[in-house]
């Protein structure tokens, strides 16, 4: 069947062009893409009113930790997919940190099954750098390639032996993998809970300083230009990282960058009255950090935008500050969080789906991204402008955790289609 979109107000992120137009869909591909007049219809075509609303790619989301398997009662791979269709998001790449950890090809292979049977969006599985995630042994990249990861990291934990590094640095580029290490030195980190800062100190909170993440990102650059390999930091959150990615672009170095959501719409200041949702790793930092980001996001510096979806159970967040642990949900706030900066005249719309569907598409190596012909039919239909109070309870992750509860927000999905089937309608 030729399913055809009308009426739409299109986005291409590839090409940075926008206007209205229809997109015509058969099989699991686009088939065409009219700009200007409405076409003439096919006989027999399933037609969808866009109503003037976007339609653009779907977005991909490089950064998704999910429970299962292992612990399935903070999110499964079926409530995760749920929740990422919801927002706008038809490709997903779990992270590693599961139990057992995702180190062997025999379990990669049980997520990509798991998936297919019970998800509804794409999901590829991210596999572990190093055996365990105890960052002492490279796992075999070329065997977990093989199985269908589609890079290569420790999660939330830092590889901070340097030597390891190195090596999984030289494998990579010899297997053509794509690493990504968190950078945060764990030791530097130590007891600290949040942002180094007068904030902290009011607050009477252990600080984590910056250098926790620059050293990091600092040394991965050096070791990736020593091996000549490419080198993905998943997460940059201060001005100091942006000007050490800055000088590693120039200085050719196959280096890109994300940031989530998070710390480009929220600041250390939200922590508040020790908001447990608001902690995050790495923490939310000053405001002129959080101003920095916006700016490199402009600049290209910052190459993606992530949802940094971590989602965590009651138990482990209703704790004191100190003690709670890290992380918040972000799969159906990932859009409209996104479309502030869009609202705030910081960046144009096109712009800004770049850095959520077409560059993380480009870096994984994926056809996605892009309205074309013969592009994949990951596609998603909202009206940016309108608003809505966003009530937890709602949401279709298993884990509440959203640092949006009650946020004001703007930008709603009407519909998510991939591979050519609707798995998201919310008229």
């Amino acid at each position: 069947m030729t399913t055809v979109f009308v009426n739409a107000h299109l986005v291409d992120p590839d090409t940075l062009r926008e206007g209205s137009g229809a997109l015509f869909v058969r099989g699991e591909t686009i088939a065409d893409v009219v700009w200007g007049a409405q076409p003439n219809l096919p006989e027999g075509a399933r037609v969808i009113d866009c109503g003037g609303r976007v339609l653009a790619p779907g977005l991909v989301d490089m950064r998704v930790f999910v429970g299962e398997p292992g612990a399935e009662h903070r999110e499964t791979l079926k409530s995760a997919s749920e929740a990422a269709a919801a927002g706008g998001v038809t490709t997903i790449v779990t992270m590693p940190d599961t139990n057992p950890a995702v180190d062997e090809p025999a379990i990669v292979d049980y997520v990509m099954r798991r998936a297919r049977d019970t998800a509804c969006v794409r999901v590829l599985p991210a596999a572990a750098l190093t055996k365990g995630l105890a960052g002492r042994e490279m796992t075999e990249f070329g065997l977990l390639g093989e199985a269908g990861a589609v890079a290569f990291t420790d999660g939330a934990r830092c590889v901070t032996n340097p030597r390891v590094m190195r090596r999984a640095l030289l494998y990579a580029r010899d297997v053509g993998a794509l690493v990504m290490n968190h950078c945060e030195d764990p030791d530097l980190v130590g007891d600290g809970v949040m942002n180094e800062g007068e904030f902290s100190t009011r607050l009477g909170l252990l600080g984590i300083p910056r250098e926790a993440e620059t050293i990091v990102l600092e040394r991965d650059v050096r070791l990736a230009r020593l091996a000549g390999s490419r080198l993905h930091a998943p997460l940059v959150s201060c001005a100091d990282s942006v000007e050490i990615a800055r000088r590693a672009k120039e200085a050719g170095i196959g280096l890109t960058c994300g940031v989530s959501i998070n710390h480009l719409t929220l600041n250390e200041v939200d922590v508040g009255d020790y908001r447990t949702f608001f902690k995050l790793s790495p923490p939310l930092r000053a405001e002129a950090d959080r101003q920095a980001m916006i700016e490199a996001l402009v600049e290209g510096v910052v190459d993606v935008i992530v949802s940094d979806h971590d989602p965590q159970d009651v138990e482990t967040k209703r704790l004191p500050f100190a003690e709670a642990a890290n992380g918040a949900v972000g799969l159906e706030t990932l859009l409209s969080a996104a479309l502030r900066l869009v609202h705030a005249d910081r960046i144009a719309l096109p712009a800004l789906l770049r850095a959520l569907s077409t560059r993380p598409a480009e870096i994984l190596g994926l056809p996605q991204g892009r309205l074309a012909r013969g592009a994949p039919a990951d596609l998603i239909v909202f009206d940016p402008d309108e608003p809505y109070v966003l009530d937890k309870a709602e949401l279709r992750s298993r884990s509440k955790n959203t640092p949006f509860d009650e946020a004001r927000l703007e930008g709603r999905v009407a519909l998510t289609m991939v591979a050519g089937e609707v798995v998201f309608d919310g008229a």
